[in-house]
């Protein structure tokens, strides 16, 4: 997993704050669809946020389905506040 620093993440936080959550993990948990899809919005936008619904935290908690998540798209974990994530890729930069 990715490490930032205290600013980047204060950073991301500051630019996600009025973003609605463009992923909604349900009631089966991280499917490797939602890996995905994931990866493809990391790589499209760097920053993403997400949303637990209450279905899927039978199984597990919030914080594990985040850490999860950030391990397979090895993306840095910024924040689990309540039932929300945010994850955070820095650009991977095209071989020459």
């Amino acid at each position: 997993m990715n490490e930032i620093t205290t600013r980047m993440k204060r950073h991301v936080r500051h630019k996600l704050k009025d973003e609605k959550p463009t992923i909604w993990i349900g009631k089966d948990g991280l499917t490797p669809q939602i890996s995905i899809e994931i990866e493809k919005q990391l790589n499209k936008n760097r920053m993403l946020k997400v949303k637990i619904l209450k279905s899927a935290l039978q199984q597990e908690t919030a914080k594990t389905i985040a850490t999860r998540a950030a391990e397979n798209a090895e993306a840095a974990l910024v924040e689990v506040r309540g039932h929300v994530f945010i994850l955070y890729r820095r650009r991977r930069r095209q071989p020459p």
